[in-house]
Parts: structure tokens; sequence; C-alpha cells
């Protein structure tokens, strides 16, 4: 029997999206961009629909709900520096984080201390730096942010990934793919961390470009961790490694 951890032709479609749309964000290549960012979401959300026999039919529904609400973050981010389009995508990426919470919630996972209180500071510098210098976009990028640390928070659970190694509180990546979501849930705060200091701090056409070829890779591993690690928690039948 064929391992449910195989890779599939989707990844190789979430690499190729990802490899190209961190290349067109670095180069200025718009176009790249927009044949090929909004693939992202969809690649995984194949890879939902691959595994629904084994995965519970609550945790199907939420998953494709979030990547279809990425997928239309992802094609109103395609100009990162247009302020209406970032809030919009903000907006459905708000989405896609309530049904990521939703999820990781029903499948047991809670909020710890030590998770939280990094979070929820660096949500606070970020609220500040935002009502500071960038009152128009600071409402709604704010309670993004606590959607996203909300989820970021419970992913970092240690108890969704028994047995795995944990160091500083998170688990420590391993075959088990329900330890993937610690790290996956930090590199989404990352990239929407980065997004926020690009906005408000790096000037000059080479070193943005560079900064949103950052924020697209991270946020891409991001989504790949969180959304083989849900699977992982979903399934049915965990026999030997999740």
């Amino acid at each position: 029997m064929k391992s449910k951890n195989n890779w599939g032709v989707e990844h190789a479609v979430f690499a190729g999206a990802t490899l190209a749309t961190v290349v067109g964000a670095v180069t200025g290549r718009e176009r790249l961009q927009r044949v090929a960012k909004p693939l992202i979401a969809p690649a995984l959300a194949a890879r939902v629909l691959r595994r629904r026999a084994d995965t519970d039919p609550a945790d199907v529904a939420l998953l494709l709900a979030g990547l279809t609400a990425a997928t239309v973050g992802d094609v109103f981010m395609i100009d990162p520096d247009d302020d209406a389009r970032l809030v919009r995508g903000a907006s459905s990426f708000a989405v896609m984080q309530v049904g990521y919470s939703a999820l990781l919630l029903r499948r047991g996972a809670r909020p710890t201390v030590p998770a939280l209180l990094p979070r929820l500071a660096g949500w606070a510098g970020a609220a500040a730096l935002l009502r500071g210098r960038a009152k128009e976009v600071a409402g709604p990028l704010t309670a993004y942010g606590a959607l996203l640390g909300t989820t970021s928070t419970l992913s970092a659970d240690p108890s969704l990934a028994p047995g795995a190694d944990v160091v500083a509180n998170v688990a420590v990546p391993g075959t088990d793919r329900r330890s993937w979501l610690g790290v996956g849930g930090m590199l989404f705060t990352a990239s929407d961390g980065l997004i926020v200091v690009r906005r408000l701090f790096i000037r000059g056409e080479r070193a943005r470009a560079a900064a949103e070829g950052a924020i697209l890779a991270s946020y891409a591993a991001a989504q790949l961790l969180l959304v083989e690690g849900m699977l992982a928690l979903g399934r049915r039948r965990i026999t030997g490694r999740a």
C-alpha cells in the first residue's frame, strides 16, 4: 500500500507555483505572479481532496474553505503596495484563519502561556506601529493580526504531536506531520510580520522586492506545513506515522 505521506503531483504544482511567484516578486514580473500565485492554495486544496477518504469530513470542509479564502487573498495581494487590495487580502485571509483555528480547536489544541505571550506582545507592537505610521490600514490589519495570532498560538500546542521532540515549547518537525504545525504557525506569523515591516520601514525598489520574495516564500512554506499537519490531525485512522 502506498504511504499517505507520499508527495504527489499537487505538491509539484505547489512547488512550481511558489518558485514562479517568488521569482516574479523579486524580479518585478507581475504577469508571472498573476499566473502562478493563484495556484499555490488550490494545489494544497487538491491535496486535501485527494486525502478526503481518510480525513474527517468537517476537517476537509474547513481546510477547503480556508484555502478558497487564501486563494482570494493571494489574488488581492499580488500588488503589495496597493493599500485597498492589502486590506481586502487581509479580510480574505481572516476567513482562512478562522477556519484553521476552528479545526485546531476541534482537534484539541489549546493556547499555552509560552506560545501566547510572545504573540500577544508582537501583535500589540505591530498594532501600535500601524496606528502611528499607517492609520489608513491599522484597523483591519490589527483585527487580522489577532486572528493570525490565534491560529499561530493554537498550532504551537505541543500536545497536538504526542511523542515529538519539543524545544522552547514547540514541537520539532519530524516524520509525524502533526509536528509540523508549530513551525508552520511561526512561519505564517513571521511572513505577515514582514508585511508590516515592508509597509512601514523598507524603502528602495530592490529591498522591497527582496522583502516581498521572503514574504511569499515563508508564506508558502507555512501553508504547506499547516495543511499537511492539519490533514494528519484529521486522519480517521492513524496507524504508525501520521
